[in-house]
Parts: structure tokens; C-alpha cells; sequence
């Protein structure tokens, strides 16, 4: 997500603590539990089977049929790093990414951090904030394989809009990921993503490059039981390059109602020592 679940220290750097659950966020989140008791939308192609975008940090090549809404939700997302004795510790709950099927190949997203506290702690003094966070929209265009064939790649530009709340990045930013999936078979997959961003630079108020690559595996160890494992790679104009591993399970339910959790692993002095995460996705 994302932290896709993009990487949180990664693109949002400070400490983030929940100090606990407050009225906005649940005003935040009661649309998307309403949205769970409706039906599928009149008009929607046959399903194909449900592709997420969580819970590791690839992307998936998949759209969400035309006509579809597809939720991917965390229930939290943590991640801690300590270094020269400064301590960081981040929490996003309710992160929403709201998909919609537009056509057979493309769908609309937008990402939403319902809620979001963060600060940093250094030799005994702390400091902590809260607010809504930023806003990404991005679109997903499949340019082969959403319906047959073991291979599918899609290309994903996507704009980040501010919210000016404490803990936003205060500036517009985008990108383009190109995630690529492989099927290797019955019960293994291959998902390769290449991303390049144009990320604000608080210190020039200008912009600079950054990249991420990664790479997962997905293997299916019951009907509805999964493991997967990844690599993450991030390096850019002004950031060390960081290394990091990712591995989680996930369960289907139903077809199209899954819950998933994990952990990441920094393999490097630059990356996030460690993070927790858990969500679920659901497709109407």
C-alpha cells in the first residue's frame, strides 16, 4: 500500500501514532460499510476473478470489470525505524483505495488515509500531529492479458493532491507504475512493477526523481489460503537507496471478499526497520 500500500517511511517520512479511534474517522469509514450490503451494479460484465493492488507493495496488472467497485482497505499500517538515536513511528488506519470499473480494461481509483497521526521522538522530547492525509487518484489501464494469457501488463498514472492537514506533504505530486504479472502455474504467480515519481523536495520547495522496483511471488497454498514474498527496491534523487522485504498471507472468504496481513523488513540501514500491516479488499 500503499502500503501500498506504498511504503510509508518511504514516501511520507515522520513518525505516525494512533492515539485511538475518533468520530471522524468512523464518519470517514460508514460509506464503505454501507457499500458492503449493496448489490453488484446492473450492467457489469462477467467477473473475472478478483485482482488486488494490496496487500504487497506490486501492483496488480489487473482492472476491475467495467461497471464494478472494488474496496481495498487497511485496518492499520505501522512501520518503525530507529537510527542515531532518533525513533520514528507511523501508523495510517482506514487507508480506502475505491476503485470503479469504466471500461473492460481500465478502472478509477482514488486512495484516501482516513486518518493519520504522526510525529518523532529524539533523546526523550517527542513531537506528535494529526489530520486527514493526502489524496491519490490514479488510472489503470491493462494493455493485455485481463482475460486469457499467462502474462498481463497495465500502465497507472496517478496524481497525489494535498490536503494541508498536519501530516500532508503540502505539495502536488504523481508518477507512472507499470506493473507486469506473470503466471507461472496453477497455484504460483510473478508480479514484477517498475515506478518512477516526481516527489516534492520540502528543502528546494522544488521536485525530484525517485524509483521503485519490486518484485513478488504469490503462491497459492489452499483454494483460499495464500502466501506471497517480496522485494522492494526505492532510490531517487535526494533519498538513500533502501532495500526492503515484504512477506503475508491472505484468505478469501468469498470470492470476492478477502482479508490479508503481513510484515516488512528492512534490509538496510536506510530502509524502515520494520512493519506490521492488515486489511481487507471486497469487490461489488
Amino acid at each position: 500500500m500503499l502500503a501500498q500500500a506504498k511504503l510509508l517511511l518511504a514516501h511520507q517520512p515522520g513518525l505516525m501514532f494512533l492515539a485511538q479511534p475518533n468520530i471522524l474517522m468512523r464518519a470517514h469509514l460508514l460509506p464503505i460499510f454501507l457499500l458492503l450490503a449493496c448489490p453488484a451494479l446492473p450492467g457489469a460484465e462477467p467477473l473475472r476473478e478478483m485482482s488486488t493492488d494490496r496487500p504487497d507493495t506490486t501492483e496488480s496488472a489487473y482492472s476491475v470489470p467495467a461497471g464494478m467497485i472494488q474496496l481495498e482497505m487497511s485496518f492499520f499500517d505501522y512501520s518503525r525505524d530507529a537510527n542515531q538515536g532518533t525513533a520514528s513511528d507511523q501508523w495510517i488506519y482506514g487507508q480506502i483505495n475505491i476503485k470503479m470499473g469504466l471500461t473492460p480494461s481500465s478502472d478509477l481509483q482514488m486512495i484516501v488515509n482516513s486518518h493519520a497521526v504522526a510525529g518523532e521522538s529524539e533523546r526523550g522530547d517527542s513531537t506528535r500531529t494529526s489530520g486527514f492525509g493526502d489524496i491519490t487518484v490514479r488510472l489503470k489501464e491493462n494493455l493485455w492479458g485481463n482475460d486469457s494469457g499467462t502474462t498481463a501488463l497495465a500502465v497507472m498514472p496517478y496524481v497525489t493532491i494535498p490536503t494541508h492537514t498536519h501530516v500532508s506533504d503540502e505539495a502536488w505530486a504523481g508518477g507512472l507504475i507499470v506493473p507486469l504479472a506473470i503466471t507461472l502455474s496453477d497455484r504460483v504467480s510473478l508480479g514484477l512493477m517498475a515506478e518512477v515519481d516526481l516527489a516534492p523536495d520540502a528543502d528546494t520547495t522544488g521536485y525530484d526523481l525517485e524509483w521503485l522496483h519490486s518484485a513478488t511471488l504469490g503462491i497459492s497454498l489452499t483454494e483460499k489460503l495464500g502466501l506471497y514474498v517480496e522485494v522492494v527496491g526505492i532510490a531517487g534523487q535526494d533519498v538513500d537507496c533502501q532495500a526492503l522485504f515484504d512477506a503475508g498471507l491472505t484468505y478469501a472468504v468469498t470470492d470476492s471478499l478477502i482479508f490479508d496481513a503481513g510484515v516488512r523488513l528492512g534490509m538496510n540501514r536506510a530502509a524502515p526497520d520494520v512493519g506490521v500491516f492488515t486489511g481487507m479488499s471486497s469487490r461489488f
